[in-house]
């Protein structure tokens, strides 16, 4: 079955980097588009980066243009989030998506568990 690892989560200070990365384990199935998206407390769930297949369009959010960049390994299956000058804004839980619509919530059918970043200062 399916399902969708993630990894690279973590405590930082802010102007720190963590790397997040998400496998898709369990099936060769390819997704047209995966992405980040990321749930703060007392907030509603939202798009952080999505990247397309052959790396033809990726969005992000506003908040963090500049900062992260999203890539795939198509070999690996895998998709990686390069978030530097993080702030304490970038915490929440950051999960993993397949089956997007861009930064859409409400496109995504299958959701990784998720990993904490937390962003002091």
């Amino acid at each position: 079955e399916l399902q969708l690892v993630e990894s690279g989560g973590g405590s930082v200070q802010a102007g720190g980097s963590l790397n997040l990365s998400c496998a898709v384990s369990g099936s060769t199935y390819k997704p047209t588009c995966m992405g980040w998206f990321r749930q703060t407390p007392g907030k509603e769930r939202e798009g952080v980066a999505a990247a397309y297949v052959g790396g033809a369009r990726s969005y992000y959010s506003d908040s963090v243009k500049g900062r992260f960049t999203i890539s795939r390994d198509y070999a690996q299956n895998t998709v990686s989030l390069e978030m530097n000058d993080l702030r304490p804004e970038d915490t929440g839980m950051y999960y993993c998506a397949i089956e997007c619509d861009r930064l859409w919530p409400g496109a995504t059918t299958r959701w990784g568990q998720g990993t904490q970043v937390t962003v002091s200062s």
